[in-house]
């Protein structure tokens, strides 16, 4: 699961980015809004988590531009604002959370979650294929009745393959999805590996993780 953290504020962007990656989530951290919005523009972020005041551009006024280009993701708007009529300014814009500085991390996580299933109101808000089972709110994953123990980045394979399924998902993709580099999963086998103790974790399901030669790898029902 990725995630965009815009905060202007060095020592509070660092514990949230550490706080978050210790949660399981991929965060892409930048301190201002121009920058965000760049980052908006390159990836799809399951939630966008922004600060209202920034430096080249208010949080405020990327989240307006975001949403001008059509941009769909949950945002959570930070700020140490807190009039109703900053809150009331901040939904109108688009935001979908607002969260008021000084918080409690664990409200933090809790809001994230929240935005996640919101997200998936109105489908299944369970990731299915076969037996297999990932709830992406609460990290359970279950493989008939039995519980199976993934990794953040296993686990983010497989929800990235359960989104998608049955199309085939690239080397890239889930690159972008499960790394803060890019890079590192496409220059190496380290993709190759995960996949390898996922599918020995999902041994025995009605569902398997196939390669598609060149392209990628994609969940189907078995």
């Amino acid at each position: 699961m990725r995630l965009l953290i815009a905060e202007d504020d060095a020592a509070l962007r660092e514990v949230l980015v550490r706080g978050l990656r210790e949660n399981g989530y991929v965060v892409d951290a930048v301190g201002d809004g121009e920058t965000a919005l760049a980052y908006l523009s390159t990836y799809d972020y399951a939630v966008v988590v922004l600060d209202w005041r920034m430096p080249k551009l208010s949080g405020f006024q990327a989240l307006a531009k975001f949403r001008a280009r059509g941009g769909s993701a949950p945002v959570l708007m930070l700020t140490a604002l807190d009039r109703s009529a900053d809150r009331v300014a901040g939904l109108d814009q688009g935001a979908d959370d607002y969260l008021v500085k000084p918080f409690d991390f664990s409200e933090l996580l809790a809001r994230l979650r929240a935005l996640q299933r919101r997200r998936l109101t109105s489908r299944d808000p369970l990731l299915r294929c076969g037996d297999v089972v990932l709830d992406p709110a609460s990290y359970e994953t279950t493989v008939g009745d039995r519980p199976v123990v993934l990794t953040a980045t296993e686990r983010a394979i497989l929800e990235l393959l359960l989104r998608r399924t049955p199309a085939v998902v690239t080397r890239q993709s889930i690159a972008i999805h499960a790394w803060p580099s890019e890079a590192y999963g496409i220059s190496s086998n380290t993709i190759d590996v995960h996949l390898a103790r996922l599918r020995a974790k999902l041994a025995g399901a009605h569902a398997q993780v196939e390669t598609v030669r060149g392209v990628g790898y994609r969940i189907t029902p078995s």
